[in-house]
């Protein structure tokens, strides 16, 4: 079944009230207009972007926020929609297919999700979601300010070196395709 922006902001918005912590909300509004730009500019589904911008972190309404991964890609098979939606709640952590490319440390292991990081090919709307989400809180900011956000809030951990070469080389990705930095996209960036 497919799934709309519409529909998917209406799903993050019903856990408003129903959480004392709502930021991921906010945020994950961030990155679904973010992403729809960045599609936009590539010729891609604008819609599709913001949709799965505004679920990949769904499942912090479900459930401890450090199960989020998995607890959103249940939900959202649950819920009946088409595997790509739930695939964006696993994906949008780890870069490279690799599930130690990730902020905050080396995650506990769950083979599943080790298992389908490693063999999904990520597609380039996934890939915009991993970049929005490292430059998204409830505001859009530089990679950077976005990854210092991250390691004070989670600390420095082994594998924080190996995330953030990583992240920049997405970037940089990015904006190879665009032809401009995708800052040029958010001129609130400047701003913050």
């Amino acid at each position: 079944m497919k799934l709309t922006s519409d529909i998917a902001l209406e799903l993050i918005e019903n856990f408003r009230n129903k959480m004392e912590d709502t930021r991921w909300i906010d945020h994950s509004i961030c990155v679904g207009n973010s992403a729809g730009k960045i599609a936009k500019s590539l010729g891609l589904d604008r819609d599709k972007a913001k949709t799965l911008g505004y679920i990949h972190d769904i499942g912090k309404g479900i459930g401890e926020f450090k199960e989020h991964v998995m607890n959103g890609y249940k939900y959202i098979k649950e819920l009946g929609y088409d595997d790509e939606y739930a695939n964006i709640c696993l994906t949008h952590s780890y870069l490279n297919n690799d599930v130690n490319c990730t902020a905050g440390g080396f995650p506990k292991d769950i083979p599943f999700r080790t298992d389908f990081i490693k063999a999904h090919e990520y597609t380039i709307y996934e890939k915009i979601i991993n970049l929005c989400d490292l430059m998204c809180t409830n505001v859009n900011m530089t990679l950077e300010k976005r990854l210092v956000d991250i390691m004070l809030r989670k600390g420095v951990h082994e594998n924080t070196v190996y995330h953030i070469k990583e992240a920049q080389k997405l970037k940089k990705e990015f904006d190879k395709m665009l032809g401009f930095n995708v800052y040029k996209l958010f001129p609130d960036v400047l701003e913050n």
